[in-house]
């Protein structure tokens, strides 16, 4: 009779997390999950094709944190975590219609060794000078939010932005660096020019710091990153396994939520409104604000300012003995200034094992974004074609691509334009008002597998422990109990 049920609206990691999480939390509540597509994962969906093993969006994480570990292994997959490949590594950048290394060292925004500067292809005479001078760039002190752009032309020139940082930040974003807020997006950096004054000395401490680092190569720490064997959609079917089977709704799509005390009535599509006690919406920016416009008008105004971007997901796999040139890396990205029609191309069966039959090799092609939009309005044939034919030129490649696959992220990306942080503490501070409700998801948290992991485990928390508050245990001791900690 006194039974507490939670409801989380949205399927996707976050929501995925959350309903595990307050699974763990308190098995004596009801948790219930409800998803408007017929799956659950949102953008994260692994298919097999003709042996390839293609991701549709996130194919690997970061393990700086440990979150997307421990849940991996609190649902039985530890043994399925591999690295990426030894032996390969970093990134390359197309630079004047050829790809060249990135200098190793240059990790996203900045250097942490000079020499490679110094001697890279990417980079002019002037350039090089340039960059050289940020040294004795003095930091800001004033403390308003700067675009990206800013933040890199000030302290080291246009033509290192251009050349290296757009293209690394627009391969993790997929945004205009013009908007992006770099206090949201990068703020260790920030950190570095208040710490020491530049960001070339606040990497080079770092570096000496990490005396075991190994990383040779430049662009993203590829040693950081793990994925699973099966692939991503293997972390969403174990979470699902986790739920019970009668409490995921899919293909149920929620009409509006409305506020009644301190709990909840849910309107779904045909049927009568459902109580819930607390909810948890996992739901993207957009959605969330249409679906609370009743509950808090300035918190859906908020969420609503929160923009996305889309992308185009092109995946091919060729003979090895097609691609002349040498896939020694992992990847590369292209700058915008390259006026191509790409943002960027992953060597996914060069990262990772068993991702392509012997003799063969994937790659994952990445189109549109904020940047370029306009292309996505092509029919997916042509956006295909139009992949293979900037592959072909970049990588040498001769002949047709036995395996084409393309799956569209349409509005997935949130943007983290200037003043990305303010819009988050005022919708924090909206949520003051509503202690059984919490948001949860990448526009919340930030991208990446840990990022959406850790927002679910956040709101399972806050609404779990308010319930607490006021349900005290059956009898009587207490009036709340601990939480259980989650990894971060």
């Amino acid at each position: 009779m006194n039974q507490k049920h939670i409801a989380v609206i949205g399927g996707g990691i976050s929501g995925l997390a959350a309903a595990h999480r307050l699974r763990q939390l308190d098995p004596t509540v009801e948790v219930t999950l409800d998803e408007s597509a017929s799956r659950l994962g949102g953008v994260i969906k692994t298919t097999e094709k003709k042996g390839f093993l293609i991701e549709g969006a996130a194919d690997n994480f970061i393990t700086t944190s440990s979150t997307a570990i421990e849940l991996c292994k609190t649902l039985g997959l530890g043994e399925e975590l591999i690295q990426t490949n030894s032996g390969g590594g970093g990134a390359m950048v197309v630079s004047h219609g050829k790809l060249e290394p990135i200098p190793p060292g240059f990790m996203v925004m900045a250097p942490s060794r000079m020499w490679p500067i110094l001697a890279t292809k990417i980079l002019s005479p002037m350039g090089k000078l340039r960059s050289g001078m940020e040294l004795f760039v003095r930091p800001r002190k004033y403390q308003h939010d700067e675009s990206l752009r800013s933040f890199i032309c000030r302290r080291f020139g246009t033509e290192m932005f251009e050349r290296l940082v757009q293209p690394l930040v627009g391969g993790i974003y997929t945004a205009d660096p013009t908007r992006l807020s770099v206090a949201a997006t990068m703020p260790r950096f920030l950190e570095m020019e208040r710490e020491h004054g530049s960001l070339i000395r606040g990497m080079m401490n770092g570096r000496r710091h990490r005396k075991h680092d190994k990383e040779g190569r430049g662009g993203a720490r590829y040693s950081q990153f793990m994925t699973l064997r099966g692939g991503m959609s293997r972390l969403i079917n174990a979470l699902g396994d986790s739920l019970p089977a009668q409490n995921l709704h899919l293909n149920s799509p929620i009409e509006r939520v409305e506020r009644l005390g301190n709990g909840w009535l849910i309107y779904k599509q045909n049927s009568r409104p459902v109580h819930a006690d607390a909810v948890v919406m996992a739901t993207p920016a957009t959605h969330t604000a249409r679906l609370l416009k009743g509950v808090d008008a300035k918190m859906s105004r908020r969420l609503r300012n929160i923009k996305y971007a889309s992308c185009a997901v092109v995946s091919l796999g060729f003979r090895r003995d097609q691609i002349k040139n040498p896939l020694n890396s992992f990847g590369f990205v292209v700058p915008h200034v390259e006026n191509r029609l790409i943002l960027s191309c992953s060597f996914s069966s060069e990262k990772y094992v068993g991702r392509a039959p012997a003799g063969t090799v994937l790659l994952r092609v990445f189109i549109g974004g904020a940047m370029q939009p306009g292309l996505l309005r092509m029919p997916s044939k042509q956006l295909i074609e139009m992949a293979h034919l900037e592959i072909a030129k970049l990588l040498q490649v001769k002949g047709k691509p036995i395996l084409r696959h393309i799956t569209r992220q349409n509005h997935a990306m949130p943007q983290y334009h200037v003043g990305h942080r303010t819009r988050i503490h005022e919708i924090n501070d909206r949520l003051g008002e509503h202690p059984t409700l919490a948001l949860a998801g990448s526009a919340i948290s930030g991208v990446g597998v840990p990022g959406c992991i850790q927002s679910g485990n956040n709101a399972a928390e806050k609404v779990i422990q308010e319930l607490w508050k006021t349900d005290p245990n059956q009898d009587g001791s207490t009036t709340r109990r601990e939480c259980i900690p989650a990894h971060s």
